[in-house]
């Protein structure tokens, strides 16, 4: 019994030896150092109309660079609903992940809304290049859908048919 006994004291102490220096070590924690881990928090991710739309239908936030930029780029669009993309492609592959909403997707050069595919927040979708492809969401969804997207720009969109606009009302 008192090898028992002193087996726990000893326990005990060294219990109670490291209790400081795990309080202390979190003390002495830095500081954020933001020239080598950059964020932005999501009330400052400022999200603007695209020109050429429709008022409330397409916004897009630039979080690194531009599409229209050489490089890599990581951008969030905001679909309204009541508001699709007319087919189009790109030159490079686009990989988009659904942050919220339901975004409504399909191939094909054939504008066809009724066929539209749901894919909820969660989803990945990735547009493969020179591809037919038109989304956005449809009318009567209760809410708009966010994307992330990454690529490579510039972006070099073409559309099914040049006549018509980008952005339509569905």
């Amino acid at each position: 019994m008192a090898g028992d006994s002193v087996s726990r004291r000893q326990m005990l102490a060294m219990l109670g030896g490291i209790a400081p220096l795990l309080l202390t070590g979190a003390a002495e924690a830095s500081p954020i150092n933001t020239s080598e881990t950059m964020y932005t928090l999501p009330p400052d991710i400022k999200f603007v109309p695209q020109a050429d739309a429709p008022p409330k239908s397409i916004e897009s936030a630039y979080l690194y660079s531009n599409p229209v930029k050489e490089g890599i780029y990581y951008t969030l669009i905001r679909w309204y609903p009541g508001y699709m993309s007319a087919p189009h492609s790109y030159a490079s592959d686009r990989l988009c992940v659904v942050l919220s909403g339901t975004w409504w997707i399909n191939s094909g050069e054939d504008f066809d809304p009724a066929h539209t595919v749901p894919v909820p927040a969660g989803t990945f979708v990735r547009r493969i290049a020179r591809t037919w492809h038109y989304d956005g969401v449809r009318r009567g969804e209760p809410e708009p859908v966010v994307i992330a997207i990454c690529g490579i720009g510039p972006v070099d969109i073409r559309l099914a048919e040049t006549d018509k606009p980008l952005v339509r009302a569905v």
